[in-house]
């Protein structure tokens, strides 16, 4: 598909929520699919690897990665740069991307990144104004906060709007929140579904809203217990009046 801005972003947001427990296509694997920093680390990798019997060409990028009114969002960045930029994998090879943070350093508060690898063709790698992306690979970068380790602080709203049924998670904490197989139970002991795997991200100090996967009718008003793995830990939470 030809990609200009409109298009990028719309496909780069889509990515957010599907790219963190695996990035592989038919011949390209991505190691490791998530990168966590120390506060004082000035650099990681990325390893490419290419396991067919063609070359892979591709462009890399780095984005700040952000969440405002409880939606994604994503800005161009120098904080962390990404060399080398441009990539061709010979077949069966391997090649490592490093980023490097461009004011390393502690930080109070997670930083979070997105770095987003585009698959293309030769001609486009070699600078075209129109990319054709054959695959894109969406790998969340997180710088982590100094002393000690950060920790998500979440509060949880279950509400209507335009009839349809919301979920509204706020991050007070200093660590983002990664959440996973989701199911609420309301009073009546009614069991709702919402995610069987990764449900999305809830940054640190931010808010994230999303439309709940349930019927209209669904009865999710009043107290729901919520059982939800959250970095990978399994925990019972509580919703709160909006």
């Amino acid at each position: 598909m030809k990609a200009g801005a409109a298009s990028l972003m719309q496909g780069v947001l889509a990515l957010l929520a599907c790219c963190a427990t695996g990035a592989h296509g038919a011949s390209l694997q991505i190691s490791p699919v998530t990168l966590n920093l120390r506060a004082a680390q000035n650099a990681a990798g990325i390893s490419l690897q290419n396991l067919g019997d063609q070359p892979i060409y591709g462009q890399v990028r780095v984005f700040v990665w952000d969440q405002r009114d409880g939606e994604e969002t994503l800005a161009p960045t120098q904080e962390l740069v990404a060399s080398p930029p441009i990539v061709e994998i010979a077949a069966n090879s391997r090649q490592t991307i490093r980023l490097v943070r461009a004011q390393a350093g502690p930080v109070a508060q997670e930083k979070t990144y997105r770095v987003l690898i585009d698959e293309v063709s030769r001609e486009d790698e070699a600078g075209r104004s129109g990319v054709d992306i054959r695959l894109r690979y969406s790998v969340p970068v997180f710088v982590l906060p100094a002393g000690a380790p950060g920790k998500e602080v979440l509060d949880w709203q279950v509400f209507r709007e335009q009839g349809e049924w919301m979920l509204r998670v706020k991050n007070s904490g200093n660590f983002h929140a990664q959440l996973g197989a989701m199911t609420f139970t309301n009073q009546a002991g009614k069991e709702f579904v919402i995610s069987k795997g990764l449900f999305g991200y809830v940054l640190a100090a931010r808010m994230r809203v999303w439309r709940l996967p349930v019927a209209r009718e669904a009865e999710l008003d009043g107290p729901l217990s919520i059982a939800v793995n959250v970095n990978a830990k399994a925990l019972i939470a509580k919703n709160s009046t909006p």
